[in-house]
C-alpha cells in the first residue's frame, strides 16, 4: 500500500511547494496579509512595513554571507546609499517613483560591484574589515556633502506615486512592501534552484573545490555583491518613503548589527529563517519598551539601564543563539515539524 510522498522526476524534487499541505499554509498566509491591514491599527501596519523592509534587505545578506559565504559589516551604507539615491531622484530630478525605486536598487549594486573589485582575493577578518571601511566613507560622504545630501540635516522624501495612484497612507504603502517582499522572496528562492545559486553554495562551502570543478569565483563574487547590494538599495529606498524623512543617524552601524543579528537568529542561509528573524529582531525593542512601561513604577532604576543596555541586547541575542540554536529559529521551526510528522509514534526523534 502507497504511504509517503514519491516522486518520479527531476522536475518534482526540486518543487517549491511539494505537498497541498505547504499549498494550502501558504494561501492562508496570503489571506492573512491581504485582510490583516483591514482590521490593525497604524502603529501595527507601520511596524509590519518596517518588517517587509526588513526581509528584503535581510534577503540580500544572506545571499552575500549566508549562500555564498562573504561577511560585510558595510550593509546598511548600502541601504543609505539606495535611500538617498531614490530621495534626490525625486526630489531634485522629478522622476517617477515606480522609475526611482529600481534605480536605487541599481545604483546600490553598482557601489556593490566597486566594493567587490578590489575586495576579491580577501576573505574572512580581511572582508569584514575592507567593507567596515566602506562604511565609514559612505557615512561620511553623506554627512559632509551639504551641497547634495544636505548634511546632518537630512533630506524629506516626496510622497511615492505609481502611475497617478498616490502612496498617502501606510496601508497603501504595506501591499507595495508586501508585494515586493513576496518578490524578493521567490527570486531569492529560484535563484538557488539555478546555476548562479548552486555556485554561490559551492564557493561558500569550499571555494577552493569549486575553483577546481570550473567554478568561475570571480563572477560569481561580483555578482553576489551586486544581488546583495540591490536588495539593500530597494530596502533602503522603502526605508526612506517609509520614514518620510532621512538623515545620516537613520543608518547608523547598528542597523548593520541589527541586519546581521536577523541572519543569524532566524537561520543563516535559509530564505524562510530570513522571515523569522526579521520579525524577531524588529519586534524585540517593542518588547523591550513594553518591559520598560512594565517595570517603571517598581523598578526604575532597571528602566535607565534597560534603555542604555539596549543595543547590547542585540549582541546578547547573537550569543545565546550561537552557542544554543546556531541553526536560528528556522531549526527550531524543522525541529518542530518533525516531532508532529509522525507523532506519537517516539521513533521518529
Amino acid at each position: 500500500m502507497p504511504s509517503g510522498q514519491f516522486k518520479t522526476s527531476y522536475s518534482e524534487d526540486i518543487k517549491i511547494f511539494q505537498t497541498l499541505w505547504a499549498k494550502s499554509w501558504l494561501w492562508a498566509f496570503l489571506v492573512f496579509l491581504l485582510v490583516m491591514p483591514l482590521f490593525a491599527d497604524k502603529y501595527t501596519i507601520y511596524m509590519s512595513n518596517l518588517v517587509g523592509i526588513a526581509v528584503i534587505g535581510v534577503l540580500g545578506l544572506n545571499i552575500l554571507s549566508g549562500y555564498t559565504g562573504q561577511i560585510s559589516l558595510g550593509h546598511s551604507a548600502f541601504l543609505a546609499l539606495g535611500a538617498y539615491c531614490l530621495t534626490l531622484l525625486t526630489l531634485k530630478l522629478n522622476v517617477p517613483f515606480w522609475l526611482a525605486l529600481p534605480l536605487s536598487g541599481c545604483f546600490s549594486a553598482f557601489c556593490g560591484l566597486l566594493l567587490a573589485l578590489p575586495c576579491l582575493r580577501l576573505r574572512g577578518l580581511y572582508l569584514a574589515i575592507a567593507t567596515f571601511a566602506f562604511y565609514f566613507i559612505v557615512e561620511y560622504i553623506i554627512t559632509h556633502w551639504d551641497s547634495l545630501t544636505n548634511g546632518t540635516s537630512g533630506l524629506t522624501v516626496p510622497e511615492p506615486e505609481i502611475f497617478g495612484l498616490a502612496i498617502d497612507s501606510d496601508m497603501k504603502l504595506y501591499y507595495l512592501i508586501m508585494a515586493l517582499a513576496a518578490l524578493s522572496m521567490i527570486f531569492a528562492k529560484n535563484l538557488f534552484r539555478s546555476e548562479a545559486g548552486r555556485a554561490f553554495i559551492a564557493i561558500r562551502d569550499n571555494d577552493i573545490a569549486a575553483d577546481v570543478i570550473g567554478i568561475n569565483i570571480t563572477k560569481y563574487k561580483i555578482l553576489a555583491f551586486m544581488t546583495c547590494s540591490f536588495y539593500a538599495g530597494i530596502a533602503g529606498g522603502l526605508y526612506a518613503v517609509t520614514l518620510s524623512f532621512i538623515g545620516p543617524e537613520h543608518f547608523t552601524f547598528l542597523m548593520t548589527i541589527e541586519y546581521l543579528a536577523m541572519g543569524l537568529v532566524g537561520g543563516i542561509g535559509t530564505i524562510a529563517g530570513t522571515v523569522f528573524g526579521a520579525l524577531f529582531i524588529t519586534a524585540l525593542p517593542e518588547a523591550i519598551r513594553f518591559l520598560r512601561d512594565w517595570l517603571g513604577n517598581d523598578f526604575p532604576f532597571l528602566v535607565s539601564r534597560m534603555s542604555d543596555l539596549q543595543s547590547s541586547i542585540y549582541g546578547l541575542v547573537i550569543i545565546v543563539f550561537l552557542i544554543f540554536e546556531p541553526s536560528g529559529l528556522f531549526g527550531i521551526w524543522l525541529r518542530l515539524k518533525k516531532y508532529w510528522l509522525a507523532w506519537p509514534y517516539s521513533y521518529n526523534k
